[in-house]
């Protein structure tokens, strides 16, 4: 009798596997909210998403640049990602994509998905089997889609959230709608993880440098929160860049402005401070420059070390008096 009900348990098992309805290493669970979206200004694309969950970012966000961006939730088909951007790349509209992924899908009605692409068309589907309260909303050039939400509020908080900002850059946006579907209830079963992508409009053929904003936050109490830390944090690194790019050009008013808006974000960073104070020094300002090494100095010692290291790979240009100074700091 036990080895009957044994055998009834797992034939019972391997059916919903093959309908797709519980977890298995191809079709993993996200129940979840998330956002897809295209600036109509930039053309820049991006997913931004928020589950209970680990690491989410894994499963459910795909983005290309000059292609699109696809979200794949609920109980996930992890291949509509990388073949949702295929279909798109091929010259299929975000809907012929996600006709052609669900065709095909015996699972299709636990599937959540969203596309858009190059263009600003959007496709969405939210299975009739999705664990309410599931549902999508798409608007001009973006979806937000949810399931297993503790209220109905969430597609609709998103969608008025991500209308709302309209003229600041994707990803804060997208962050701002993920704040709202939070606000909104959320994720019945609380929060463990977020993610964020977003591409450019075009590709010039280097994809493994072409996502400008690509961060994950895998398991974390306040996920939004933490994602939104570090969205900052590489904002102020990308002042930090072009700070470097103007040093290039010989244009120091340039540069300065950038690394002090990127120390003005992030007061406590001794790497802004001290490359900051590098550059300065290896273009004639060492005086703005010993103040800062000294503060640098004084909290972590290792940057001294490093400074002496610097001139011997054309890393710091100063004479033997300059360096003088800097090492008796």
């Amino acid at each position: 009798m036990i080895k009957t009900v044994l055998l009834l348990f797992c034939i019972t098992i391997s059916f919903n596997y093959s309908e797709g309805q519980v977890f298995s290493s191809s079709n993993p669970l996200a129940h979840t909210f998330s956002i897809v979206a295209r600036d109509s200004a930039t053309g820049e694309m991006g997913v931004a998403v928020q589950s209970h969950w680990f690491s989410v970012g894994t499963s459910v966000s795909w983005a290309e640049a000059g292609v699109g961006a696809v979200a794949t939730q609920s109980f996930v088909n992890k291949s509509f990602g990388i073949r949702g951007l295929a279909l798109l790349k091929s010259g299929l509209t975000a809907q012929q994509a996600l006709d052609s992924l669900l065709i095909s899908d015996d699972g299709r009605e636990v599937r959540q998905v969203a596309i858009v692409d190059n263009k600003g068309n959007v496709a969405v589907h939210t299975g009739n089997k999705c664990i309410e309260f599931a549902g999508h909303i798409a608007g001009n050039q973006f979806s937000v889609q949810s399931n297993m939400m503790l209220t109905d509020k969430v597609p609709s908080s998103m969608a008025a959230a991500y209308e709302k900002s309209k003229g600041k850059p994707l990803a804060e946006r997208m962050l701002l709608a993920l704040d709202a579907a939070q606000a909104a209830g959320g994720d019945i079963r609380g929060k463990q993880s977020a993610a964020i992508i977003v591409v450019p409009a075009t590709s010039a053929g280097k994809p493994w440098d072409e996502k400008i904003i690509d961060l994950r936050v895998d398991d974390h109490k306040e996920p939004i929160k933490e994602l939104r830390r570090l969205y900052n944090v590489s904002v102020a690194y990308e002042h930090m860049n072009k700070g470097d790019l103007a040093v290039e050009r010989n244009d120091m008013t340039a540069a300065m402005n950038e690394y002090n808006a990127a120390m003005k974000m992030i007061p406590g960073n001794l790497e802004m401070q001290y490359w900051t104070a590098i550059t300065l020094a290896s273009n004639k300002q060492l005086t703005k420059a010993l103040p800062m090494l000294k503060k640098v100095f004084a909290q972590d010692k290792n940057w001294k070390e490093l400074t002496r290291r610097l001139p011997l790979v054309g890393l710091l240009s100063v004479s033997d008096d300059e360096m003088k100074k800097i090492m008796e700091l």
